[in-house]
Order: C-alpha cells, then sequence, then structure tokens
C-alpha cells in the first residue's frame, strides 16, 4: 500500500503522532511498539527482511491493520530511522567539555550505534528526514562546537567527516564477523590455509618491505584502530587551528 505522499505523512507521524483516536475501541497499537518492533526485526534479519508483512506478524497484527497506522515500508523505515538517532549520556555530557571531547563522543557513539544496528550500513542517510530525535542530535553537536572557531559549513564538514570515518570502520568490522558464515572457514583456518605459500614468498625477497612487518602488526582489536584514527583526525584538527592561530598572529 503506497501512500501519495509519503514525505509529508513521515514528517506528520514524526512530529505529531499518530491522529486522536475517534470514538470506538481503543486501538491495539501505538506507533512507538510498532517502530520498536520494526527495529528489532531489522536488528536480528537486516533490513532486506524488513516487511510489513513480517511486522505484522511480530505484532501478532493483520497487515492491513498495520497499515491504518503506518501507510507503508518509507515511512516506517523515516521513523525507526529517527528512534535510533539521538544523544546519549555520554554523548550529552561531552558538550560542556569542549569540542574535542563533543566530537569524540560523537565518534565513538555513531561506532556503537553502527555496530548495534548494522542495517543503518544499508541506508541512504544523506536525505535524512529530520525528527524530533535526530534534530536533537545535531542541536547537540553544534552547542558542543560553539567555542570552535570554525565557520558553520567547517563544522557540519567535520561531522561528517567523523561519521563518514565511523561508517567506513564499522563496515570493514562487520564484514570481518560475517566473514566465517560467508565462507565456511574460520579466521585460523584461513590464514593457515595461505600460510606456506605466504612464509615461501616472503623468504623470496621480492616483498622486503612485507618480510619485515613485526609479528603484532595485525593483533590489534577493532577498539584500538578505531581510537588510533580518531585521535589522528582531531590531532589533526587541532593542527589546522594552531596554523590558523599563528597566521592570524
Amino acid at each position: 500500500m503506497n501512500d501519495p505522499n509519503p514525505l509529508a505523512k513521515s514528517l506528520q507521524l514524526l512530529w505529531d503522532g499518530l491522529p486522536p483516536a475517534k470514538k470506538g475501541p481503543k486501538p491495539k497499537l501505538t506507533l512507538e511498539r510498532i517502530v520498536a518492533a520494526g527495529v528489532e526485526l531489522a536488528d536480528a534479519e537486516g533490513l532486506d527482511s524488513l516487511s510489513m508483512r513480517k511486522l505484522a506478524d511480530r505484532l501478532d497484527v493483520g497487515a492491513m491493520s498495520l497499515y491504518r497506522y503506518v501507510p507503508s515500508k518509507t515511512e516506517l523505515l523515516n521513523l525507526m530511522l529517527d528512534a535510533v538517532s539521538g544523544p546519549n549520556d555520554a554523548r550529552k555530557a561531552s558538550v560542556e567539555a569542549g569540542w574535542r571531547a563533543c566530537l569524540e563522543a560523537a565518534g565513538w557513539g555513531g561506532r556503537r550505534l553502527y555496530l548495534d544496528h548494522p542495517w543503518l550500513l544499508q541506508v541512504n542517510w544523506t536525505r535524512p528526514v529530520l525528527g524530533p530525535n535526530s534534530l536533537a542530535d545535531m542541536e547537540l553537536l553544534m552547542t558542543g562546537l560553539k567555542d570552535l572557531p570554525m565557520t558553520d559549513q567547517e563544522k557540519m564538514s567535520i561531522i561528517t567527516a567523523l561519521d563518514s570515518y565511523a561508517v567506513g570502520t564499522v563496515r570493514q568490522e562487520i564484514l570481518w564477523q560475517n566473514a566465517p558464515a560467508e565462507t565456511g572457514m574460520t579466521d585460523e583456518e584461513f590464514w593457515n590455509h595461505q600460510l606456506p605459500i605466504l612464509e615461501e614468498v616472503m623468504a623470496s625477497g621480492r616483498f622486503p618491505s612485507m618480510a619485515a612487518l613485526s609479528e603484532d602488526t595485525f593483533s590489534g582489536s577493532w577498539e584500538d584502530s578505531f581510537a588510533f584514527g580518531l585521535n589522528l583526525l582531531l590531532d589533526g584538527l587541532e593542527q589546522k587551528l594552531n596554523r590558523r592561530s599563528s597566521e592570524a598572529g
């Protein structure tokens, strides 16, 4: 069932909720319950498995009953995106600690968001339908960056770069997590299979830089790797601010 204007309906549901119930039996469902069930379904089975019929089964209602609340999957997805948005306690606490603490908390918060809800990596979120949670998230970020001596456009570019970093690193981590199921081979089995050939070619002298790598080169955790890259981004921003200050002086 397709609504002629899913954007208008999405905005109405996001900001006004469901219209007041008419006289008669009390509605069986709430918008919050529907959206929460949609998020749970997508978390468990992925975005491709999300359908109005499957969601109706999960809520133990008929599909046609569900359409009375949410006209289509388009509106449902917009509601789900806003539901998982919004700042957590750590990010709220970081606002008064300065721009670097705010961006650091945003980076870690983004990593947690995408790990908790991997289906977000399948969504084209470049033109978000802004609801109360997503707008509150941006409000918190811009408040935390209020003392950062940069233009609003530059601040938004920083936020975009930080989100892109979180998306890229989490995508790689999830692909690594999924590799054993996709290949039928554990990580140890995969590398042990290659080991004889790798030892031979490394001893040949053809790849001296690779052969000279330390034994712990690939032993770092995903968290360690993320922290290192995040600090590089923030250190680079700090150096840029110092250069600007020196040039202005």
